[in-house]
């Protein structure tokens, strides 16, 4: 990869990989590491996930780039579980990811005892929110703790001072946040018997709701609310690129990207806006300044909510109210193989677009303009200006270099189109 090398200083880039193509977006588009997990015992229950067949692909494939793979094992286990979630750390081990992450206190202990080769980080659920607690898990042989997210970067840089320096501290740059504390919420569970956590959060917090008056049966009454309703525990998005400078003075190990439940366009578009941000960090704060605005409308071009710097800052904004999801770019087709510029590049069809129209080509460097030519739909041969149908392999001629990976993207449209 030819991207700008960062110094030894600069924090970790940590992508998700909820599934095959997330990870592979994840490796191309510039993370350090991914984290998944495994069809149990991890807090994403409906993400794709590895079975142990799909996590030893997993591991191989990030190992072979030189990255880091973490796995999820972040459920509060019951007393049943205790023994299948030792031999899932097991299984683990011997696959070779690289930690585990971890929030139970118990499965924290039974891991070190009975799996001490399996290395260890604190999830965020387990709240750490200081430097007394990060000695306690240094102390039972973990290597990195991932901060409670209601942490202010004057917190998190105290932390860091009062630390031993080989334990390293994650936290959170980017993705959806959690009303409820370090995402320890029990909403889900009462109102749908699908627990938070135990990995089926159903996601009530984004719900509208109103309050009802015990003597006013059938009077709904709006507690606060804006022109779209009541949303009392729909937390904002995070986004702290703007901080990522102070994050990275702050002594933050490792930076993470939320977004098991992602899409492999969304996991390439913020993973590869935060690697070039890192990279050019690195350079100089001149040059992170300069290309910042560009790199926030960048990140802008995925599916995202209303995002704010959650309590890096201080107390975070209101709730995020009922905008919904917006996004300025939409994924048309995946390189499968590599071609240099005029020479004919294949990719698989993801939506439709147009012969003349203007896209974009994504690259882990940077974002490049190119009109779509016609294409040949190699299935059948045919000559096409527009194709609908995802899933198809389509040759066309670029004037650029073209690598497997890399992402034609386009204006979003209705896509339905007549073909």
């Amino acid at each position: 990869m030819t991207q700008i090398e960062h110094s030894g200083k600069m924090p970790e880039l940590l992508a998700p990989a909820g599934n095959m193509t997330s990870l592979r977006a994840a490796l191309h588009f510039g993370a350090d590491a991914v984290y998944g997990g495994m069809k149990r015992f991890g807090l994403r229950a409906f993400a794709g996930n590895f079975d142990a067949d799909a996590l030893r692909e997993a591991v191989g494939l990030t190992h072979a780039a030189g990255k880091r793979f973490y796995l999820t094992m972040n459920v509060m286990p019951r007393e049943h579980e205790l023994d299948d979630f030792v031999q899932a750390g097991r299984e683990a081990a011997a696959i070779g990811v690289d930690a585990a992450i971890v929030s139970d206190l118990g499965a924290v202990a039974l891991l070190r005892e009975r799996v001490p080769e399996l290395a260890v980080h604190i999830s965020t659920q387990a709240s750490t929110v200081n430097s007394a607690a990060v000695r306690v898990w240094a102390q039972m042989g973990c290597t990195r703790v991932i901060l409670a997210r209601e942490l202010s970067l004057r917190d998190i840089a105290a932390v860091r001072a009062h630390t031993p320096p080989e334990m390293e501290l994650e936290t959170f740059v980017h993705g959806a946040s959690c009303v409820a504390y370090s995402g320890r919420c029990l909403l889900s569970a009462a109102l749908t018997g699908r627990s938070g956590n135990q990995g089926a959060c159903a996601q009530p917090c984004r719900w509208q709701y109103h309050v009802v008056e015990e003597k006013r049966p059938g009077e709904y009454l709006p507690v606060a609310e804006d022109e779209n309703g009541t949303y009392l525990f729909s937390a904002g998005d995070l986004c702290l690129m703007p901080l990522l400078p102070e994050l990275a003075a702050a002594g933050v190990s490792s930076l993470k990207i939320e977004g098991r439940m992602k899409t492999e366009y969304y996991v390439a578009v913020v993973t590869g806006a935060y690697r070039r941000a890192l990279d050019l960090l690195a350079r100089g704060r001149a040059a992170f300044d300069e290309a910042l605005p560009s790199l926030m409308e960048e990140l802008a071009a995925a599916s995202h909510r209303r995002s704010d710097t959650g309590f890096l800052l201080g107390p975070p904004q209101k709730p995020a109210g009922a905008e919904g999801f917006s996004q300025k770019r939409e994924y048309m087709a995946r390189a499968c193989a590599d071609s240099g510029p005029g020479e004919p590049a294949r990719f698989t069809l993801k939506n439709r677009f147009f012969a003349g129209e203007g896209l974009e080509l994504m690259t882990p460097e940077g974002v490049v303009a190119v009109t779509a030519p016609e294409f040949v739909r190699l299935s059948t041969g045919e000559r096409l200006t527009t194709l609908g149908i995802a899933g198809e392999e389509i040759e066309m001629t670029l004037p650029v270099r073209v690598r497997a990976g890399d992402i034609l993207r386009g204006p979003v449209r209705n896509h339905r189109e007549a073909q």
